[in-house]
């Protein structure tokens, strides 16, 4: 098992990559806060991630956003599911390479397409399912380039949480024991 981490574990990926759902059980194995990027940015709005789209734009959105990444990402230890395209702000990967170890949670088309058919709370999703695998086609060109700038990648699969937390942690410690001696 991995020894008491010292730096946030910042998690990114597409929205339906399991950021949430693995960061929670992440957490609380390697016995660490769980923070989630999408709730901060609320809370800092007093707006749900809809709301905020719809009175301010997507401009002001991402603008909130980074804010709200700069100051987490300065925070103590802790597993932080990024908001969904907050990894593609440079000051946000800049934070990132500094205070924390960044995972990609990886997943292909179809297994974010099964995760998020459907779910109306995801405000960049909100399309016809049959437009849904265009938007997930292009978020995948437009924003893998800046997750494969991860110190992790680890692919997401239609499997069981607790199997990937696991690979997630194996994934970790070979990160945090390769630079050893």
């Amino acid at each position: 098992m991995i020894n008491k981490i010292d730096k946030i574990i910042l998690l990114v990926g597409l929205m339906g990559s399991g950021k949430t759902s693995v960061g929670k059980r992440l957490a609380k194995k390697l016995d660490l806060p769980f923070v989630d990027g999408d709730q901060e940015v609320e809370k800092a709005a007093g707006l749900s991630l809809i709301d905020v789209l719809k009175c301010f734009g997507e401009e002001e959105y991402r603008a909130g956003e980074a804010r709200v990444m700069k100051r987490l990402l300065q925070s103590a230890p802790c597993v932080l599911a990024s908001g969904g395209g907050s990894f593609v702000a440079e000051q946000t990967r800049e934070y990132a390479r500094q205070n924390a170890i960044t995972i990609w949670l990886k997943a292909d088309i179809d297994v974010l397409y099964h995760r998020t058919a459907r779910r109306k709370h995801r405000p960049f999703l909100r399309a016809g399912d049959d437009q849904l695998k265009n938007k997930l086609e292009k978020y995948i060109h437009d924003e893998y380039p800046y997750y494969s700038e991860a110190d992790i990648i680890v692919e997401t699969k239609e499997e069981q949480v607790d199997i990937t937390v696991n690979r997630v942690i194996n994934a970790i410690q070979n990160f945090l024991t390769k630079d050893t001696p």
